[in-house]
C-alpha cells in the first residue's frame, strides 16, 4: 500500500500538488488500514488526507538543503533498474 509514497523533497521542478495529495492519500490508507473508507468514516478519512497534504506542502517549502536538486527522470531510471535487479529471474 505505502510503496507508492515517493520522496518529494529536493526535486527540480518541485513536487506538485497532485504528488503531495497522492502521498497523503497513501499515508492515510496505510495508517487506517483501508483503501476506501466506510461511509461512516469517509469524512474523517478525507479530512485527514487534506490536512496531511497541507502540512506536507509546508514541510517541503521549509526544508533546506545544500545538495543539488535531483532530476526526476534520472531517479525514475535508477528505480526501474533497482526493480529489474530485484525481480530478475534467479
Amino acid at each position: 500500500m505505502c510503496r507508492n509514497i515517493r520522496t518529494l523533497h529536493n526535486f527540480e521542478p518541485a513536487a506538485t500538488h497532485d504528488e503531495i495529495q497522492a502521498a497523503a492519500l497513501q499515508y492515510v490508507r496505510k495508517i487506517s488500514g483501508s483503501t476506501k473508507p466506510a461511509k461512516a468514516n469517509e469524512e474523517a478519512f478525507n479530512r485527514a488526507v487534506a490536512e496531511i497534504a497541507h502540512i506536507t506542502g509546508h514541510l517541503l517549502e521549509d526544508l533546506v538543503t545544500t545538495a543539488p536538486p535531483k532530476d526526476r527522470e534520472v531517479e525514475a531510471a535508477k528505480a526501474k533498474e533497482r526493480s529489474a535487479r530485484r525481480f530478475a529471474p534467479a
